[in-house]
């Protein structure tokens, strides 16, 4: 890549070097570390903007176009493209009947989240739109977990809705803290007295320890489903909003990472 088309060179924080060693250690087998959000939208959407909504997203946050190297170099790197091509899918299943239509989505979740990401060729992070009828969608967002942790990913969700409603439009967004603040902070804490603390806490720990049980039959990537309502403290300029009314409603969704957000 030539050096004109890069925004920045970062190191990585402490957990996505964990994450990366994960990510490369066996690349033959399920990334348990992609997340795949899943939510079903009712309302007049309109599929352009979403996509508008998604390259304005990818756009505002250089994280979301990051990519990491660790091939001869001692130690591991984050690189920003100035730009990266939105990896976007895009279906209408209305001509098939509701068990076709159900059973063409339920396929494409399971490939979606056993197709893994190379994290050398960002972004890391994918988008899908299925059609299920003229006011019903579901919305697929995928990423890996390198790029978002518990904290920072409800935030981007609800940005991503943020632009929708304003067609793409970051100027109606705050401006984004740079991810680089972050990691300045990060360089500014002292090492030594969180070794210390986390030796104080392990103290007497002296053979590995069994996180969880063994589960039979458990698939490598876990799934899970679950409902929420909206906290009542949430703007109304967010899709539960009272204020949205030109937004789809958000029904439910299914999410790969223990994440969920629905009204």
């Amino acid at each position: 890549m030539d050096k004109r088309e890069l925004e920045d060179v970062l190191p990585l924080t402490a957990v996505q070097e964990g994450l990366l060693f994960h990510a490369v250690y066996d690349d033959a087998a399920p990334d348990v570390y992609l997340v795949q959000l899943s939510f079903e939208l009712e309302g007049p959407a309109d599929p352009a903007r979403f996509r508008r909504a998604a390259e304005a997203l990818v756009r505002r946050h250089p994280p979301l176009r990051a990519g990491f190297l660790h091939h001869g170099l001692s130690q591991p790197v984050q690189f920003v493209p100035r730009e990266v091509p939105l990896r976007w899918h895009e279906a209408d299943l209305r001509e098939l009947d509701e068990e076709e239509r159900r059973g063409a989505l339920q396929r494409w979740l399971v490939e979606d989240r056993g197709t893994r990401f190379d994290l050398a060729r960002p972004p890391l992070i994918r988008f899908a739109l299925f059609r299920l009828g003229d006011d019903r969608f579901q919305l697929v967002v995928t990423h890996h977990h390198i790029l978002l942790d518990g904290w920072s990913l409800p935030l981007v969700v609800q940005e991503y809705f943020a632009l929708y409603d304003h067609n793409g439009d970051e100027a109606a967004l705050p401006r984004a803290v740079p991810y680089r603040t972050y990691l300045e902070w990060c360089g500014r804490q002292d090492r030594d007295a969180a070794r210390e603390a986390w030796r104080e806490a392990l103290a007497g720990l002296e053979e590995p320890t069994l996180l969880t049980s063994a589960a039979p039959g458990r698939t490598t990537v876990p799934r899970r489903s679950s409902r929420s309502t909206c906290p009542p403290s949430w703007p109304t300029n967010s899709p539960c909003g009272p204020g949205n009314w030109g937004s789809p409603s958000i029904r439910w969704c299914r999410p790969g990472g223990g994440f969920c957000w629905a009204d």
